[in-house]
């Protein structure tokens, strides 16, 4: 565990971090980063957390090895099928209304999630009408999704969570397969738009009409959840829509009376003023 004077060196580590390289990790949840610090420490057979801030400072690879731990790229396809399923019934019939629309996947990690949705989209006779942006702030990870390859291990529960999605063919056409890995087909990224993005510092990404963030909030403080549901807020077309992580609310937060419930166990709303 860190101690009081290990948490007052954690402090200095994050503004070290904020100050050297625009990162800004000070409103994520305390409990959460502290385990990722001590995890490093470990790894780096450090005794205190002040240790980590001349190498922050002046090893950028060191730095980026910090950004991988302090990132939550933890994702697979098709996750919560139950919420992919709605999406089909109650979302794509929404986006159907439009000639043309956004979709934008927020802290897309490693991009399971987006090649999920260009699948379906694809499905639905939709994807041709779409522009997905993929964001994420960790570069190592965006690049990871813009390969779109995976490991083969992985594809047992990513099939069957397609089914379960309502997928309506065999999940193994939209890939080929190398050795122990898959590679997604290029076709399904030519309506998806890879960019780095921090939601914690960037400005707004704007008039999208579907945004989909989920599981980053829980690892933020109450007040940067507001400041990222604002800028969703803000980012959102009139009548847009949202959908967060399975343990995400809009409760207790300063956008609460904007957004009407679509489903409230799917965590999807749209967006009323």
């Amino acid at each position: 565990m860190i101690d009081e004077l290990g948490s007052y060196e954690l402090s200095l580590l994050l503004e070290a971090i904020e100050h050297r390289w625009g990162y800004d990790f000070r409103d994520y949840a305390r409990k959460s980063i502290q385990r990722r610090v001590q995890n490093i420490m470990m790894r780096h057979r450090m005794t205190y957390v002040s240790e980590l801030i001349p190498r922050v400072l002046h090893e950028p690879e060191f730095f980026q090895d910090i950004v991988m731990d302090f990132s939550i790229t933890v994702t697979e396809m098709f996750r919560d099928p139950s919420v992919w399923s709605k999406i089909v019934a109650e979302i794509f019939p929404r986006l159907n209304t439009y000639p043309y629309f956004k979709i934008w996947h927020a802290a897309c990690a490693t991009g399971e999630e987006v090649w999920s949705m260009a699948i379906l989209l694809k499905e639905a006779g939709l994807l041709e009408r779409a522009t997905i942006y993929a964001t994420d702030f960790n570069d190592i990870a965006l690049d990871k999704a813009k390969k779109g390859i995976y490991p083969i291990k992985n594809m047992q529960v990513a099939h069957r969570n397609y089914h379960k999605a309502g997928g309506h063919f065999a999940l193994g056409d939209y890939y080929s397969v190398q050795g122990n890995e898959v590679v997604f087909d290029k076709e399904l990224a030519k309506r998806i738009v890879w960019a780095n993005h921090n939601l914690t510092t960037d400005r707004v990404f704007g008039e999208m009409n579907f945004i989909l963030c989920r599981n980053a909030l829980i690892y933020f403080t109450p007040s940067l959840q507001n400041q990222v549901l604002s800028l969703f807020t803000e980012s959102l077309s009139h009548s847009g829509l949202l959908c967060l992580g399975s343990k995400e609310t809009l409760n207790y937060t300063s956008v609460k009376e904007i957004y009407g419930v679509i489903c409230h166990r799917e965590k999807l709303w749209c967006k009323t003023i």
